[in-house]
């Protein structure tokens, strides 16, 4: 009789499931609202996908004139893409109708001064918020 009371007896368990439940519930609102809060729920641009050709052709002496291509990958926006020479004169991307570097899109450095070797140009995109920026290619120039 004791035995059958202690085996259908569940007065106990209602409190420690209860009790288990509040526990998850609390632990699954504090993981959520902590990813808010320490900004690991927003969503971060990528850098395009896109493959530049470089053309570089001296014009004898102190000139040269160093032609990019857009050859594939994705369409990117003009006012993201700068051009960054040796000097650290950041060139805006020009070259191109609709406001879109597209394939076949060209833009071109002129160097006053013969470039030096090992020296790099670099085509630089910047997010549209400005939080992130990346090299999309860098091409540097070898005698």
């Amino acid at each position: 009789m004791k035995l059958q009371k202690f085996l259908t007896d569940d007065n106990a368990v209602s409190p420690v499931i209860g009790v288990i439940l509040m526990v998850a519930i609390t632990v699954i609102l504090a993981a959520v609202i902590g990813t808010f809060v320490l900004g690991l729920g927003e969503q971060t641009e990528t850098a395009p996908q896109a493959s530049f050709s470089f053309d570089y052709n001296e014009s004898g002496g102190t000139n040269g004139l160093l032609t990019i291509t857009h050859e594939s990958g994705e369409a990117i926006a003009n006012e993201s893409v700068t051009v960054v020479p040796p000097n650290g004169t950041s060139q805006n991307w020009l070259d191109s109708d609709d406001n879109k570097i597209t394939a076949g899109d060209n833009h071109q450095v002129d160097f006053t001064n013969q470039i030096n070797d090992s020296e790099s140009v670099r085509i630089v995109w910047t997010s549209e918020s400005g939080g992130t920026s990346s090299t999309l290619q860098k091409w540097t120039y070898d005698a």
